[in-house]
């Protein structure tokens, strides 16, 4: 089973590397990872929807702060086509498990402790998380979480979905 998961993780991170880092105006590299009932959220099934795809840890002090963010903007653009993909890359479980005890989500929580999809994204701290298009283009990258930004990018992500 341990050499299936090896394998599986050596798959994903040549088919992430093969799909290039993740830059403001290029495609957002594929990810296929598995959520808390083991069911697999690929980015490329949520195209056609505007996408917040962010990276964080257990450890991570600022993902505290954003978490309540994501679940606001879930709640007030989910209907229009908005969708949260946080990706987990805690090497333990549990330890991820704990924080969202803590700090529930009402978004999609997939997780990477092999941390191919990372490598691939090539992130450099946490959290990290990039807005993605209805087209799958990377529009916006931000590394750690700055209060002082959430209403340009609460803008942002209006200005990305359609008009009602």
């Amino acid at each position: 089973m341990n050499a299936l998961r090896t394998c599986l993780a050596l798959l994903c991170l040549l088919v992430a590397a093969a799909a290039g880092a993740a830059t403001v105006g290029a495609p957002a590299p594929a990810f296929a990872l598995p959520d808390a009932d083991g069911r697999p959220v690929a980015l490329e099934g949520l195209r056609g929807q505007v996408v917040y795809v962010d990276f964080w840890a257990s450890w991570c002090g600022p993902c505290r702060r954003s978490f309540p963010w994501m679940n606001e903007m879930t709640q007030k653009y989910g209907e229009r086509g908005f969708k949260v993909v946080a990706i987990n890359v805690d090497r333990k479980r549990a330890d991820a498990e704990r924080f969202l005890a803590k700090v529930p989500a009402t978004f999609s929580i997939v997780f990477d402790p092999a941390g191919a999809t990372p490598g691939a994204w090539e992130i450099k701290g946490m959290p990290s998380s990039f807005l993605i298009d209805a087209r799958g283009t990377i529009v916006q990258a931000e590394h750690g979480f700055d209060d002082a930004q959430k209403a340009a990018l609460e803008t942002q992500i209006r200005a990305l979905l359609p008009a009602r």
